[in-house]
């Protein structure tokens, strides 16, 4: 499991595009029959991917975390973004097709992850956060999100948004995760440009043509700096910085966050007119 430690704003402006990118870019998530790890310390959130081929892979225990099971003092949220698949938490499967979430509450002993299909595996996409409380396991389609419409196609931003890990959703400890989709034609995602100093963010970029590219802003409103992203690639966003983001296609994004709070709608907007 890789470590990331946290970067001020001030030393995050002094740095060049290498080390913005091993600071805060997540490359290599999605890599077939492995788990790929990740743990920042921007409110000791995990990172991870997925992908099972011919055989299960299992939740490990992680000598980082020096506890008894991964989940010991923890909750996750995981989405599928590929082929079908199953996630088996303390002997109970959960069949996930793709867009479709499973939480799973502090305490959850044995994790367990596989695909229907060799040939098209699932492509499980995780977040993991400290909890101080249970609640219980539970799945939820894309239709059980509530979609809803946002943007317009004038202004390159048209897209769906679906919660799936939030207030009015299944609940947690401190975990909020869902997704948005922008429709063909669509490339501007998180606009207005927000900040939430309550609360880190992490963003997985997903169904991006290997040929194409997403253009992640990050720093401060006034002194921004940008990532260049492919597809399944992830990057952490510090509750310091202001983040959205565009593509030269249309592409989904799972955003997820912790903190202090679950309000989904506690951002502080950045004006487009007011960034530089």
């Amino acid at each position: 499991m890789q470590v990331r430690f946290q970067n001020s704003p001030k030393e995050t402006s002094q740095m060049t595009t290498q080390q913005l990118r091993e600071n805060f870019l997540i490359e290599g998530l999605m890599q077939p029959g492995t788990i790929q790890l990740t743990y920042s310390h921007y409110d000791r959130m995990i990172v991870g991917g997925v992908v099972p081929t011919s055989s299960a892979i299992v939740l490990p225990k992680e000598e980082e975390l020096k506890a008894n099971f991964f989940l010991e003092r923890r909750e996750m949220g995981i989405i599928n973004v590929g082929g079908k698949g199953t996630v088996t938490a303390d002997g109970v499967a959960y069949e996930i097709e793709k867009l479709e979430c499973v939480y799973l509450g502090r305490g959850t002993k044995e994790v367990s992850f596989s695909s229907s299909s060799e040939k098209e595996p699932a492509h499980f996409y995780l977040l993991s956060v400290p909890a101080h409380q249970t609640y219980p396991n539970k799945k939820m389609t894309k239709e059980e999100a509530a979609p809803v419409n946002m943007g317009d196609i004038s202004t390159s931003n048209k897209r769906t948004i679906y919660k799936y890990i939030h207030n009015d959703g299944i609940q947690s400890c401190q975990l909020v995760m869902g997704l948005t989709t922008l429709d063909t034609g669509s490339v501007w995602n998180s606009v207005p440009p927000h900040t939430h100093t309550r609360r880190m963010e992490a963003y997985f970029y997903f169904d991006l043509d290997a040929a194409q590219r997403v253009m992640h802003f990050m720093g401060e409103p006034q002194e921004t700096r940008h990532l260049v992203m492919a597809n399944n690639e992830a990057v952490l966003s510090a509750p310091w910085s202001m983040h959205f983001g565009v593509g030269t296609a249309n592409y989904g994004f799972i955003w997820g966050m912790a903190g202090e709070n679950k309000e989904f709608t506690d951002m502080d907007p950045v004006p487009v007119a007011t960034i530089k």
